[in-house]
């Protein structure tokens, strides 16, 4: 259940990070279903994540303040109670963070981590707690310009345009967590089509991705994943699919609002 509504949130897999066109703006909402589906079970979402921008000042600049919510939904909080909170801080004019906190609460497991960028010394300061009652820990990691944590990089990778794409070449990118950097191989497959209900059809461009850590040593389950972003100029993700041992976990837009450009569908 952790894996499955932290899947929409670690999606920041698509190209190497440079500064292009930002395609988001002020007050821009993302939400996504998640859930399971398999050969004999129907999808069924489970949980509910969504992203927003807002802009805000932070350190005496402006910054994209993103916030990232994943939540089991009414229905099953019973079974699995999970809200996992995501805040990240980006400087308008360079894309790179400036901060991050995590919030996590599943059921009686909590984490809390705040990460502090210092870009000149190219190194993030990082505070992480395991349980309630646990002591903090600290840890401080060298940075390049292109280790950022997973919020940042979600948001980033969007502002790549299409045409830097290279399909069939897998590529490497580092994801920040709290003690550690991973490596996300990605690999562009090519354009599809999406289909999501009560949106249409959209044009997308699909990728294939796979998680490690940062010895280069994959995960069992649900970190070798699909991902389809919008073929248009917003490049938002549309769906993320992760196979697992039977069937496979899920995440796909349901709601948008405030994007910069109007999301075009294909026309019935």
């Amino acid at each position: 259940m952790r894996r499955l509504l932290s899947l929409c949130i670690f999606i920041a897999i698509a190209v190497q990070v440079q500064a292009q066109d930002v395609p988001f703006d002020d007050k821009e909402s993302l939400t996504y279903a998640v859930g399971y589906r398999a050969k004999l079970v129907p999808k069924t979402p489970v949980g509910r994540a969504t992203l927003r921008c807002d802009i805000n000042r932070h350190e005496g600049r402006p910054h994209y303040k993103i916030t990232a919510n994943g939540r089991t939904l009414p229905f099953f909080r019973w079974f699995y109670d999970l809200n996992d909170t995501y805040t990240s801080q980006i400087d308008t004019a360079t894309l790179l963070p400036s901060s991050l906190k995590i919030t996590l609460r599943e059921e009686k497991y909590t984490f809390d981590a705040e990460f502090d960028y210092d870009w000149d010394s190219c190194k993030v300061n990082t505070i992480y707690k395991k349980g309630s009652w646990a002591k903090a820990r600290t840890k401080s990691i060298a940075l390049e310009k292109t280790h950022f944590d997973p919020v940042a990089l979600f948001y980033n990778l969007r502002t790549i345009p299409p045409e830097e794409y290279r399909k069939d070449v897998p590529t490497d990118l580092h994801m920040v967590l709290e003690d550690t950097v991973r490596i996300i191989t990605y690999t562009y497959l090519g354009e599809d089509v999406v289909k999501l209900k009560g949106i249409g059809k959209v044009a997308s461009h699909k990728f294939t991705c796979t998680i490690a850590t940062s010895g280069v040593e994959t995960f069992k389950d649900g970190t070798n994943f699909f991902l389809w972003l919008s073929a248009d100029d917003n490049r938002i993700p549309l769906w993320i699919e992760s196979p697992i041992r039977v069937g496979s976990v899920l995440a796909y837009l349901t709601d948008y609002k405030n994007l910069r450009t109007e999301l075009r569908t294909i026309p019935k």
